[in-house]
């Protein structure tokens, strides 16, 4: 970095004392300081200074380029910070940062707590359900909230959804001379602290975590009968083998429970539903389990609904397969890319054992039966065969 125009620097609650030379020298050349205005007021900046515009917009950070200009964030400004939506936007040699403790760190040296071991999430702009597939007994979350309101907010959400013995921290001005420190019971919590910015911190009692296996049950989800039941879904996940970062296309979606399992595992999900009733349905349930950031609902029959949509990792295909669906699919498939197919019906599974001829991969049919009464005793309840056909492209 010969001689970046921009510097990113993180500024904590002790202001001006707790910044290093270099970021004090980069303070005293800049012609313009963007930052919150809690932040100028932190770095004693006086006229130059332009508080952020609301929403965040880098471009008007974008117009001074070639001007020694400096952005102040919060802590870490590439933890929930503005860093990077900068730094995507410019060179490597137009930045440089000097980021400070991020409220995570100063929160966890408060706490004791190992922060490698802990859940670290930006709750001040995301739903409170994005706990959902972090909460189990005995975790440990800090998140950021926006304001006092909201973490008494959160506490009653925790509360009301059977976490409420959990031990909840409030931690606020986090490194400067008003900083606070509150211990409480997540149940017990009900008055909202002094000042804007507050972190929470959490450790989980009591309450029960999501399941960590494939095929989670079917009443945690929202759906009128059309779901891919629990050990069928089990079988379809195997075979869709889930990675962090993959995209599923779900085809057929019905209540989205294959995508819901799938983005559980740190993938992306477009689910493709031609009814709008099961897509809000698919919706409820992105939501109900914080997923709604990594589940894409597209109402459309495939495979006109497939035009223009990013090319997938792994297909999922409930059923309805014909010909033109599949030729449609396999022909945007890249190298490596897993396809999965169920049929109930004797016509489907024609075309399935057909697919397999042609293209090999894996052909299998599970038939599964559930205890049910009959008279005074008990029989085996058949459920239709399902035949999945699993194959790498």
């Amino acid at each position: 970095m010969s001689d970046p125009w921009l510097t990113i620097i993180g500024i904590g609650e002790d202001g001006l004392a707790g910044l290093s030379e270099a970021s004090r020298k980069a303070l005293a050349r800049a012609e313009t300081v963007f930052g919150g205005e809690r932040h100028l007021a932190l770095a004693e900046i006086g006229s130059r200074g332009r508080p952020w515009p609301v929403p965040f917009d880098a471009n008007v950070v974008l117009s001074c380029r070639g001007r020694p200009t400096v952005v102040l964030a919060s802590g870490d400004p590439f933890w929930h910070g503005a860093g990077a939506s900068l730094a995507e936007k410019l060179e490597g040699d137009e930045w440089i940062a000097h980021p400070a403790p991020s409220t995570f760190s100063l929160a966890a040296a408060r706490l004791g707590w190992r922060l490698e071991a802990v859940t670290c999430i930006g709750l001040h702009a995301a739903p409170f359900e994005r706990l959902v597939p972090h909460l189990a007994h005995g975790a440990r979350i800090i998140g950021l909230v926006r304001d006092g309101k909201a973490a008494s907010d959160l506490a009653t959400w925790l509360t009301e959804r059977g976490w409420g013995a959990s031990a909840f921290w409030t931690l606020a001005a986090l490194g400067g001379p008003n900083e606070s420190v509150g211990e409480y019971r997540a149940e017990s919590y009900g008055r909202a602290p002094d000042g804007n910015l507050i972190a929470v911190a959490l450790e989980a009692e009591r309450g029960q975590g999501l399941p960590r296996s494939s095929g989670l049950p079917d009443d945690l989800f929202v759906h009128d009968g059309q779901i891919t039941k629990r050990p069928v879904r089990a079988l379809a996940l195997s075979a869709l083998t889930p990675r962090a970062g993959e995209r599923l296309w779900d085809i057929g979606a019905g209540s989205g429970s294959i995508s819901v399992e799938w983005a559980l595992c740190g993938g992306m999900a477009i689910a493709v539903e031609a009814r709008e009733d099961r897509a809000a349905n698919i919706r409820k349930n992105a939501a109900a389990f914080g997923l709604a950031h990594r589940i894409t609902v597209v109402t459309g029959r495939a495979p006109e609904a497939l035009a223009g949509l990013e090319a997938p990792d792994a297909v999922f295909i409930g059923g309805g397969l014909d010909e033109v669906l599949f030729d449609a699919i396999w022909t945007q498939l890249s190298p490596g890319a897993r396809l999965v197919a169920h049929s109930v019906t004797l016509e489907t599974e024609a075309l399935l054992g057909e697919l397999h001829q042609r293209h090999g991969g894996e052909l299998m049919r599970a038939e599964i039966s559930y205890a049910a009464p009959l008279g005074r005793y008990r029989s085996w309840e058949a459920a239709r065969p399902v035949v999945q056909w699993s194959v790498v492209r």
